[in-house]
């Protein structure tokens, strides 16, 4: 009978062996076998930006950009026809270091004209006594992106409403998909619109970001202290 107990001890263990090396094998044929990583996009004709590695280059060279050079860059093309005022700016980019500002945002906007090809009022223009905008004209373009970085991303730049409303963010995405064909553009505005309409006067406590997956579609759910919003992505949208 002891003999009989441990020889199923053993296959037990060798089973679970054998399935964890089996997992360990399908985890790395489906990183080599997977869709391509969607790194650099195109914030202009001419300038493709990698937000993962902090890198950004023209018309396929790469270019050095300082840290504040790229997290401006970062900050404005995020924010696309959309007008930050030297605050914000100031706020998101330079942090507590800066309280006003004394000309340095436009050193570092003229540098980066200079380095990226732009002139001085394209595609960022200057509004006088405000701020800034990234102009660019709008067009329909899918890239296949890593939505875990994406979404890292978005949390990002709106990292300082979420710390002054006590918002703590919390990503539980489904590990069967981690790729997605979609517009980014159309996809940031549909989180942007969510944090807009919810979080003015929530009360303190966690975002939430899950997903999961049907038949059609890419469920992304975000419940921001039982507030549930969800955005539903067809997985063909060529279809």
């Amino acid at each position: 009978m002891v003999g009989k107990n441990a020889a199923q001890v053993i296959f037990v263990l060798v089973f679970l062996v054998c399935l964890r090396n089996l997992l360990y094998l399908c985890s790395g044929f489906q990183k080599r076998i997977g869709f391509p990583r969607f790194v650099y996009s195109h914030i202009t004709e001419h300038i493709e930006i990698d937000r993962q590695e902090r890198s950004v280059r023209r018309n396929g060279q790469n270019v050095h950009l300082t840290g504040l050079e790229y997290s401006l860059l970062d900050f404005l093309s995020a924010r696309v026809n959309r007008i930050c005022t030297r605050q914000e700016i100031l706020d998101h980019v330079w942090g507590t270091r800066f309280q006003y500002d004394t000309g340095t945002i436009n050193v570092h906007l003229n540098a980066l004209r200079r380095k990226l090809g732009w002139n001085r009022n394209q595609p960022v223009e200057t509004v006088h006594g405000v701020g800034f905008i990234f102009r660019v004209e709008q067009k329909v373009s899918r890239y296949t992106i890593d939505l875990q970085s994406f979404l890292a991303d978005w949390l990002r730049s709106h990292e300082v409403e979420m710390d002054s409303a006590g918002i703590v963010p919390h990503l539980h995405l489904t590990p069967f998909v981690n790729e997605l064909t979609v517009e980014p553009q159309a996809l940031r505005q549909m989180l942007d619109g969510f944090l807009t309409a919810f979080l003015p006067g929530a009360e303190p406590g966690a975002l939430s970001i899950s997903s999961r997956l049907t038949m059609r579609h890419f469920i992304l759910s975000l419940d921001l202290n039982g507030m549930v919003n969800e955005l539903r992505i067809p997985l063909c949208p060529d279809v």
